[in-house]
């Protein structure tokens, strides 16, 4: 049984330099309190500053991943100066998500729901467990779920987004996967196994290549077709000038494998 001393986040790290975070309230559905945006903020900004991350999970403790903000706290204090500041602390927690320089992945393993859903979408990779739904339901009560909304329509198409957003109703992990909501799915006795399969792809790539195509993905999904090409552009010229891709293109010539990175 969880006790108060119980930390709010799970913290682990292997030797690949793969960080998982789980979140640790399984007894409120893991809601994002404040003082769980506040964990989450934390870690994020001290794996930001980590030169030897490699990659992050982020998962969830007991039968939920993330049913959302927690509404009885939201509830309590009423005001809007206190939602104003709520909601940029959650939205500057999910921006932090896509500034890492690695990919992040999202171990949904029950609900997502709200922003639990927003953490999914803010999420550059998602795998879900065949048991696994998704909404972004608090519109049933009055609330439009408008930050989510902002990572939802950027990870499924527009007509699909709206259904959810007005309806509130929930989709299975095979309908969010043909959406565009997660990668994979798979029986939940298989979720870690799919989680590993994509790490070890992605730790055998060089991190500085995937830093900066991370970067330039974002970037260049916010601007006109004509900026973007621009970007990309220099993105692949100083992409090219690394060491790393200057071997790995040699040895490509020379039908050799590339140093190690």
């Amino acid at each position: 049984m969880l006790t108060t001393d119980e930390p709010l986040l799970h913290r682990a790290r292997d030797e690949r330099g793969v960080v998982t975070l789980t979140l640790n309230r399984p007894q409120a559905f893991n809601a994002l309190s404040e003082a769980m945006l506040d964990a989450l903020q934390s870690e994020l900004d001290a794996l930001a500053r980590d030169d030897t991350l490699r990659a992050l999970v982020i998962g969830a403790a007991g039968r939920a991943f993330c049913a959302g903000h927690d509404l009885k706290e939201m509830r309590a204090a009423p005001s809007l100066e206190y939602y104003q500041q709520l909601f940029e602390r959650c939205s500057r927690m999910m921006l932090a998500i896509q500034r890492l320089p690695v990919p992040v992945i999202a171990r949904v393993n029950g609900i997502a729901t709200a922003a639990g859903c927003q953490l999914v979408a803010m999420c550059d990779l998602a795998v879900a467990a065949r048991d696994a739904r998704f909404a972004v339901s608090v519109v049933n009560y009055g609330l439009f779920c408008s930050t989510p909304s902002v990572a939802l329509s950027r990870n499924v198409a527009r007509k699909a987004a709206f259904e959810m957003l007005v309806t509130g109703e929930f989709i299975s992990a095979d309908e969010a996967l043909a959406k565009g909501l997660v990668n994979r799915v798979v029986d939940a006795a298989e979720l870690d196994a799919a989680i590993g399969s994509l790490l070890a792809q992605i730790v055998a790539k060089p991190r500085v290549a995937i830093a900066m195509g991370k970067a330039l993905f974002y970037r260049q999904l916010e601007v006109g077709i004509a900026d973007a090409y621009a970007d990309a552009g220099q993105t692949m010229a100083c992409n090219m000038m690394d060491s790393v891709a200057l071997d790995g293109v040699q040895a490509f010539i020379d039908k050799r494998k590339p140093k190690a990175s």
